[in-house]
């Protein structure tokens, strides 16, 4: 347990301890103390506050910074009126709380100080305009819209690296966040490392509160990563899939795919001790409003079909239409390789869309949209451009249900499925050939004790045929197809994981590494996601 975590248990343990005596000296009923929520109720009670601002306490980060202004309240109602005493009770609630409760056996309850008719000094007044924006801003991010940075390529041609949006969380409905004891403003580590910026000892249900609408087709989603539940805790792998990363150097380890998922279990246990080892990184799990942020494109909804025939993705056996920005990995052969500064400034390509340069003449993986491929050709710079192969990840478990079972094992990014998604409410017949596909959903996501015995799938000890679905999955795909890990390498995205819709584009700014120059573009601001 690190610094960060024994204060904020010390912290909400100590109400448990002291405000039982603080109501017995204010006239309340003193066992309200002991109870969860109930106690916050009677403290709001005493210093007159109203009793919803319950709901703000629960709150992550702003529960921290509205319990300062209660405990610094308490002891103004007790006399302690003094900067000194009032810093005090603010800043060491573990000796204040504790010395009024136990010690001062004459202390006098006088009630809330009355501000009516009486100016408050120069400090106090931009000391509550402060704390009073903060929490404002606190939750106004967590209920209404919070700003989300896209940091990867994976939506290239739709929306870039460096673009800053606003995602409205009442497009779907916001969720009741479900790890309250949280830093402000911060959504998984305290920047500068990988310490947790939250603790787990209180969880709350998993809630949904009313929104404008559901998800809809094309909408560019932010959601939990679904398989960020776990993570090696290091930079470098930050945001990354753990179950891959397991999978990637358990199969180095082993030799091959097949050896690697003969004893899965032992080369698991291996690659986490390589991780632990060579990045002295910890194995951390997560719960779900903790998980990593990622936004991608939905393209399939609950109880649809989907497939991926020579990149063409259909929908219940329909071709759907792609998006604007779509674009896939091409290999170039230049006419002459002097003619690369010309085709990135005639195309706006960048560093990111422009990967690796080889002798000069060929690149390989540019990722371009079928426009770019068609300026490329009418520019007559380019000897050789074709579109690059998915083949090489058949059978490497790279796609998801990352099974070597058949038909899984013929699959790739161009080349993949029929995959049903679940709906909720709705039966599937469930058997050994369907398992991988949802195995991971019904006894994960939906928490059931799934096991194969004898050849019998068996929920919560029973055999069954069938299984009924709790809630409604989605699939999300990346607009930068062969550079996008999505749900075709990791599956379905449940409704419980969905943080909100992109809406706008407020700021964007292209930095050097990734695109040759630092500037901002101007004509992506205050754009509506394509």
């Amino acid at each position: 347990m690190n610094i960060f975590e024994i204060i904020i248990v010390l912290l909400f343990l100590q109400y448990f301890i002291t405000l039982p005596g603080i109501f017995k000296k204010a006239g309340l009923t003193s066992w309200h103390g002991f109870i969860p929520v109930l106690q916050w109720l009677t403290w709001l009670k005493m210093l007159k506050r109203p009793w919803y601002w319950v709901f703000i306490l629960l709150v992550p980060g702003v529960n921290l910074l509205m319990l300062t202004i209660l405990n610094v309240e308490t002891g103004i109602a007790f006399n302690k009126r003094s900067m000194k005493e009032q810093w005090f009770f603010g800043g060491l609630p573990w000796i204040a709380l504790f010395d009024l409760s136990f010690r001062q056996k004459e202390a006098e309850f006088i009630g809330p100080r009355d501000w009516t008719n009486r100016k408050k000094s120069f400090q106090r007044e931009w000391g509550e305009a402060i704390l009073f924006a903060v929490i404002a801003a606190s939750v106004i991010r967590s209920f209404f819209f919070e700003a989300f940075t896209i940091p990867t390529g994976s939506m290239e041609g739709s929306m870039l690296v460096g673009d800053y949006l606003f995602v409205s969380k009442m497009s779907y409905g916001p969720k009741i966040q479900q790890t309250p004891l949280s830093l402000p403003f911060i959504h998984n580590a305290i920047p500068g490392g990988m310490t947790n910026s939250y603790l787990e000892w209180i969880q709350l249900p998993n809630y949904r509160l009313p929104g404008f609408g559901d998800v809809e087709r094309y909408d560019p989603v932010v959601f939990n990563f679904p398989h960020g539940d776990s993570v090696v805790a290091h930079p470098s792998t930050a945001g990354h899939d753990y179950y891959a990363l397991l999978r990637n150097v358990g199969k180095q380890m082993a030799g091959s795919p097949e050896a690697y998922v003969a004893d899965k279990v032992t080369y698991d246990e291996r690659a986490k001790a390589y991780y632990q080892k060579q990045l002295k990184a910890d194995i951390k799990a997560r719960p779900i409003d903790k998980e990593e942020n990622y936004i991608k494109r939905c393209v399939a909804l609950p109880g649809e079909t989907i497939e991926i025939r020579d990149r063409q993705v259909f929908l219940d056996g329909e071709a759907m239409e792609n998006p604007d920005g779509l674009q896939y990995n091409y290999t170039l052969k230049l006419k002459n390789p002097e003619m690369i500064s010309k085709i990135i400034e005639k195309l706006g390509l960048t560093n990111v869309d422009f990967g690796q340069e080889r002798n000069g003449v060929n690149y390989g993986k540019v990722a371009l949209t079928q426009g770019e491929v068609d300026q490329l050709t009418a520019l007559n710079v380019v000897d050789t451009m074709f579109l690059e192969s998915q083949a090489s990840n058949q059978g490497q478990l790279i796609v998801f249900p990352n099974s070597l079972q058949a038909p899984y094992n013929t699959w790739d990014q161009d080349n993949y499925g029929p995959v049903t998604l679940p709906a909720k409410g709705k039966t599937y017949d469930l058997n050994l050939e369907n398992l991988p596909i949802y195995e991971r959903v019904i006894s994960v996501y939906e928490g059931n004790d799934l096991e194969v015995r004898d050849g019998q799938i068996l929920i919560n000890g029973e055999v069954v045929t069938s299984y009924t679905f709790a809630q409604d999955y989605y699939w999300m795909m990346g607009d930068n197809r062969h550079n996008s890990a999505d749900s075709r390498m990791w599956g379905f995205v449940p409704e419980s994981h969905v943080v909100g819709k992109a809406v706008f584009t407020w700021f964007s700014k292209q930095n050097e590494a990734q695109h040759g120059e630092s500037k901002i573009r101007w004509d992506r601001m205050f754009q509506v996601p394509k």
